[in-house]
């Protein structure tokens, strides 16, 4: 079963994530009997489970590897928050909050400069390398609404939140002060992520209800598409060009959180004339956080293949060994 699940794009995560979304959609009070099953399989566990994951990849990150990695998070987080901010600030200076085809300016925004990192470190997992798995502590920021805040913020719309800034990168600090502190505690803590990844997907896919996107009806579709394409085509041109890299990490990051599907109702409280707006804009983000989280590993998977990747040259060169020596 599990060489299986390992042989599917981010299948590690992903799996996890669509029976846990599964379960949430057709009968969610099974996780919710309380104790240790609601504490770990619920919904509920999903800022704690990431939180540790981000703390892990911190304690394998040698400090003059720091730097690699921050320039690899930026140029992504960079690439995407710049285009979808810049069409989300069109949107509304045109078409007003209500935005177009059905879709508000407020769904737009969230939806392309949001992205799932959790399924980022499934993917780069998969066929990046260590660098490119603490560059997610950067693309963490994405995940709840601090940016969207930032970006209403600059029109006079709403205060920064300075310290979901700092609270979002604590756990990789801490995580980097310990393992370069200890050795035994870097090798301690190794192979902690893979070993997490699977419950932080399942309690993910509790946040995801399949029904949602019928609720969005084509709008969520469309603006799923959106978010490929524009989301992914930015951050695979940023990989490709400024980070001089295959591809691969860029292409990873064209999802949607599930955390972005509270960030509508966060936004409503700030600023009360998104309001009529929040439940739309819910339903469809939960749509779009399904598709993408379905399409990406798959897209990710065709540019590793075409354009390379670790993972896949660190493969090759065993087979050549192999090969080798059986000769």
């Amino acid at each position: 079963m599990l060489k299986f699940i390992q042989k599917l794009p981010g299948g590690i995560m992903v799996v996890p994530m669509v029976i846990g979304a599964i379960i949430n959609t057709f009968c969610p009070k099974i996780v919710q009997i309380g104790s240790f099953t609601t504490g770990l399989f619920s919904a509920s566990a999903v800022s704690t489970l990431v939180g540790l994951i981000i703390f892990i990849i911190g304690t394998q990150i040698k400090l003059k590897e720091a730097p690699v990695a921050l320039k690899r998070g930026g140029v992504l987080l960079g690439s995407k928050y710049v285009i979808g901010a810049f069409i989300g600030i069109l949107v509304t200076k045109f078409f007003g909050i209500e935005g177009i085809f059905g879709i508000s300016s407020l769904a737009i925004l969230v939806a392309l400069i949001s992205t799932n990192s959790g399924l980022y470190m499934a993917l780069v997992g998969t066929y990046g390398d260590s660098q490119d798995m603490a560059a997610q502590a950067v693309l963490n920021i994405s995940d709840g609404p601090f940016l969207t805040l930032v970006t209403l913020g600059a029109a006079g719309l709403a205060q920064i939140p300075i310290m979901s800034l700092v609270a979002a990168i604590m756990p990789l600090i801490i995580g980097i002060i310990l393992g370069n502190l200890d050795e035994d505690i870097r090798k301690l803590m190794a192979p902690g992520v893979g070993l997490v990844l699977p419950f932080a997907g399942f309690a993910l896919g509790g946040t995801i209800n399949f029904f949602d996107i019928l609720k969005a009806g084509p709008t969520g579709f469309i603006l799923a598409f959106i978010v490929l394409i524009i989301s992914g085509t930015s951050a695979f041109l940023g990989d490709r060009f400024l980070n001089r890299r295959p591809g691969y990490a860029g292409m990873a990051t064209a999802t949607t959180a599930g955390n972005a599907i509270a960030t509508p109702a966060a936004v409503a409280l700030i600023d009360p004339s998104y309001q009529p707006y929040v439940v739309s804009a819910t339903t469809q983000l939960a749509a779009v956080v399904i598709i993408t989280a379905v399409i990406t590993p798959m897209l990710t998977s065709y540019v590793a293949k075409k354009y390379g990747c670790p993972m896949i040259k660190q493969k090759e060169c065993a087979e050549k060994v192999l090969s080798t020596v059986e000769t």
